[in-house]
C-alpha cells in the first residue's frame, strides 16, 4: 500500500506501531473482538437459526424487549436461543428447564415459580445474567464484560474465576477473554484443575457456548437492523460478518 518512491521511513513506522500492538496484545485482542467466534464458522446452523429468527422468534420477541431491562434484548434472545431454541418445554440431560434452562435451585432463587413459562423463564434468565455482569471486575471493559459473564451463566463465576488465575499463573492476561477462554479448556484436565478452588469443569464447552452465541447475537443485530428481509434474502456476507 506503500509508495516504492518513498523512503522507508513509514514502513518502519507501521512495523514498529503493529509490533507495539502484538506485543501488548491489543492486536489479538481487536483479532477476537471482530473475528473470534466465526473461526468455526457453521454455516448450516446459521441459516438455521435465521429461519427460526422469522418463524419462531416472533412469538416470543416482545417478551424479551420487555424483560431485557438494561441488557440488549437481542443478546438474551440469543442466549435463549443457544439454551433451548426458544423452546419453553426445554429439558437437559442435567435437569435445567426452559426457554433460559434454569436449574431448580436458580429459579428457586430468582423467584421463578414456574421455569415452563416463557415469560418467568426469561425474566428469570435476564435477572441471572445481570448478576453474573455485575460479578465481573470494574476494570474489564466491554465486549469482554459480556463474554465473561455468558462464560458464568454456563459453567459458574467460580470456574471462570479458576480460568482466569490460571491465565495469570501462565503469563496471560486474567482480564482479556481472548486470553482466558484458551485456558477454560484446561480445566478438564487434572494437573490443571487440583490445583485450583472449584476444580473440574467443562471449560471447552463454556467457550463454545460464548462463541456460538456472539455468532448468534450478531445475525440477530444484522437481521433487526434491516427489519423486513427474509432468510432467502440475506446475503451471505452477512452471514459471515461480525
Amino acid at each position: 500500500m506503500l509508495s516504492s518512491h518513498q523512503d522507508d521511513s513509514l514502513l518502519a513506522a507501521l512495523i514498529d506501531y503493529f509490533g507495539q500492538l502484538r506485543a501488548d496484545g491489543r492486536l489479538t485482542a481487536l483479532n477476537d473482538k471482530y473475528f473470534g467466534h466465526i473461526q468455526s464458522f457453521d454455516y448450516v446452523d446459521t441459516r438455521r437459526f435465521i429461519e427460526a429468527v422469522e418463524q419462531t422468534l416472533p412469538e416470543y420477541r416482545e417478551l424479551f424487549r420487555a424483560e431485557s431491562n438494561n441488557l440488549d434484548w437481542r443478546l438474551l434472545a440469543a442466549m435463549s436461543y443457544q439454551e433451548s431454541h426458544w423452546n419453553p418445554k426445554a429439558r437437559s440431560h442435567t435437569g435445567v428447564r426452559g426457554m433460559m434452562m434454569l436449574t431448580l435451585d436458580t429459579a428457586r432463587d430468582l423467584g421463578v415459580k414456574s421455569r415452563l413459562d416463557p415469560r418467568q423463564s426469561i425474566q428469570g434468565g435476564a435477572r441471572y445474567f445481570q448478576m453474573q455482569l455485575d460479578r465481573i471486575p470494574e476494570r474489564i471493559a466491554q465486549p469482554d464484560r459480556t463474554w465473561f459473564a455468558l462464560a458464568a451463566y454456563n459453567a459458574g463465576w467460580g470456574h471462570v474465576e479458576d480460568a482466569r488465575i490460571l491465565t495469570q499463573r501462565q503469563g496471560g492476561n486474567p482480564d482479556l477473554w481472548v486470553d482466558v477462554k484458551q485456558r477454560l479448556p484446561l480445566l478438564r484436565q487434572k494437573k490443571y484443575y487440583k490445583t485450583l478452588k472449584y476444580g473440574y469443569a467443562r471449560g471447552d464447552e463454556a467457550a463454545a457456548y460464548v462463541a456460538n452465541i456472539r455468532r448468534y447475537y450478531d445475525t440477530l443485530v444484522w437481521l433487526d437492523e434491516n427489519q423486513g428481509i427474509a432468510p432467502e434474502q440475506v446475503p451471505n456476507q452477512a452471514l459471515e460478518q461480525d
